[in-house]
This record gives structure tokens, sequence and C-alpha cells, in this order.
């Protein structure tokens, strides 16, 4: 007789969308400055016993995505509170790096999962110059800081120095994910998971990557009940940036440029 006046339960749901990082001028992406507040605030609600993610990224800095992994598992202990994370189109790179701070892990059977590996890309311009008669002229203190200059002839010790520090980061990456999805792994697929491969999110449940396939929506009412209030948290556009962007079209252009550039990496 009293169930009427039973309250619902309540389940933080965050979104975290974009390339990880600074992307344009008007910062269109994920970082951990943006999105610590909101975090804070989803784990700060005391009677919800999870708090929902859901990803939709296809990577971007190493840096942004350790921090902000390390704040949810963070506000996770501190908080007592469980973290299901959800994958939309993407959750690759970096954008799988943050999803390994879920307890459990799930995503469409669609989604692009996986791509555990760390990259560079540049362009030589050397010859390219010199046909249009333009002479290059650096000057340093520090016999290494015009390394990698995409003006100049590679050396090879600069590109040995580069794959040291890739292979640091990628061995980071690596004890990232072994340690939150520690047995759950299938390493016995004769498949290499951080050869920096990515997979449909059905081949990443088989390889153990992910948990289950489902929404949101879904998953969060089968867990929790019909009548669950799923309270949306995410970062809203300043009315300044709203107003810049909205005026130059050419920052606009180059800032899509920029970041569907990172996005056609996953046929997207």
């Amino acid at each position: 007789m009293f169930s009427f006046f039973k309250k619902k339960k309540i389940i933080p749901h965050i979104k975290l969308s974009g390339v990880i990082g600074n992307v344009g001028k008007f910062k269109q992406g994920i970082d951990f400055a943006g999105q610590e507040e909101i975090i804070k605030k989803a784990f700060s609600i005391k009677k919800s016993p999870a708090v929902a993610i859901s990803i939709n990224s296809p990577g971007g800095s190493p840096v942004q995505s350790h921090l902000i992994h390390d704040f949810i598992r963070s506000q996770a202990k501190k908080n007592k509170k469980k973290v299901i994370i959800f994958m939309e189109d993407v959750a690759a790179s970096g954008g799988y790096l943050i999803a390994c701070a879920g307890d459990e892990i799930y995503a469409n059977q669609s989604s692009i999962v996986g791509s555990i590996g760390v990259i560079y890309s540049s362009f030589g311009f050397k010859e390219l110059i010199q046909k249009i008669g333009v002479q290059r002229r650096v000057y340093t203190a520090g016999k290494n800081k015009s390394t990698l200059d995409p003006f100049m002839d590679e050396k090879q010790e600069d590109i040995e120095r580069l794959k040291n520090i890739q292979l640091e980061l990628h061995k980071d990456f690596i004890d990232v994910v072994e340690k939150s999805r520690s047995k759950k792994l299938k390493k016995d697929k004769g498949i290499e998971l951080f050869s920096g491969e990515f997979w449909s999110g059905r081949k990443s449940l088989e390889l153990g990557l992910i948990d289950g396939i489902g929404t949101a929506d879904q998953i969060l009412r089968e867990k929790f009940g019909d009548d669950v209030n799923i309270k949306k948290f995410e970062k809203s556009k300043g009315w300044l940036a709203k107003k810049l962007s909205s005026e130059s079209h050419t920052d606009q252009v180059i800032s899509i440029l920029e970041e569907r550039s990172i996005w056609q990496r996953y046929g997207f």
C-alpha cells in the first residue's frame, strides 16, 4: 500500500562526445577541464547506486584520456558507486581508454571498439619548398629542438626517439586495459588485442573488450526497473562560443575538417 510513495531510483547519465582534447578555436571536443564539474556533480547524487557514461569518441589526447579515466575512477571510489559505460558509434583509442573506467561496458553490435595503440602522423615538404624556391631557415638552442621538422630530412635518431615515447605510451594504455578488464579479456582467440586494430561491438564482446550488447536506456531499465529516472548530464555550449562560431564560418570549417580527419580513420 505504500508503493505509491516509493521514490524512483535516479541514475545520472553523462555523455562524452567528440575528439579528446581541444580541437579548433572553440574547443569542440572532450577535455578534463570541461568535464570535471559535470562528472563531480553526477557522482554527488547520494541515492544513485550507479553512474552511466555514454562515449562517442575516436580518441585524441592520451593525457586528457588518462585524466578523465582516473577522475571517473576516483569519484567512483570516493562515492562508492558503480560505473556503467555505453559506447555509441565509436569508442576507440583514447575513447576506449576512458571506457575502461567502467565496471561494466556495453556497446551496439555495430559500434567501433578498440584501437589500443598510439599514432603520430606528419608530412614531408622538403622537396616541395625546394621546387618553389623557398629556403628553410631554422635556428635552435638545443640540438634536438627541430626534431621531426616536416621541412627537413628525417633523422633515424629522431624516429627512434619518437618510437620509444610511443612504446611507453602504448604500455601505459595496455596497463589500463588489463587492469580494468582483468580476466575478462579473451587472449586465446588468436587475435592480438593491443595491435591498434579495432572491431565491431559484436566481435568486441567475443574478445572480452566489452560486457554486453545494448543501449543505455535498455540496460539501465533492465538493471534498475522501468520506472528508473535517468538524469542527463552534458556539457552545454557557452553563449560566447555559440555567438562566435555562428559568425566565423572559416574557423568553423577548419575545426570541422580537423575533427573529421580523426573520425575518418574509423570509416565515418
